[in-house]
Order: C-alpha cells, then structure tokens, then sequence
C-alpha cells in the first residue's frame, strides 16, 4: 500500500513531506493465479469439445456422393476430335 506520507533526507536536511493518496480503479478486478489456471483450462476444454464435434458433424457424410463424383471427366470420353 503506497498510501501515505514520504519525506527525502539528504546531508541532514529534510524535505517538505509528500502526501501519496493512492486510489484503485473501481472496475478494477484482481486476478490470481488459480483464476488463470481456470480460465485456461477452460478455453482448452471448450477447443476440444469443439474439435470434437466438427469431426462428429463432417465424419456422418462420408457415405453420400457429391454430384461430380463418379462421372467421367470430359477430356476421358475420347470424342475423337
């Protein structure tokens, strides 16, 4: 806590004191090291259960074909030009 009243002395000789007032912000909000930890752990946990559900999602439409699958390119056909 910086609050308070400070005086310099140098050679025997003290200065006019300086009153300090200190004042935190009022939105201000302190953060520790567990709180971190928590919060990094959840973004970690959140990610893969992400991940996990987008290889859900994608992996149900192997079985269907897309429209271009399974025809024969143009250039294949040999129309014997």
């Amino acid at each position: 806590d910086p609050r308070g009243t400070y005086t310099c002395e140098t050679g025997g000789k003290e200065s006019t004191p300086l009153q300090v007032h200190y004042r935190m912000c009022q939105n201000c909000i302190e953060v520790d090291a567990p709180t971190i930890s928590g919060i990094v752990v959840a973004d970690v946990v959140a990610t893969i259960f992400l991940a996990v559900a987008v290889y859900c999602i994608t992996g149900q439409d192997k079985g269907r074909m897309s429209r271009g699958e399974g025809r024969a390119p143009l250039a294949a056909r040999g129309w014997g030009w």
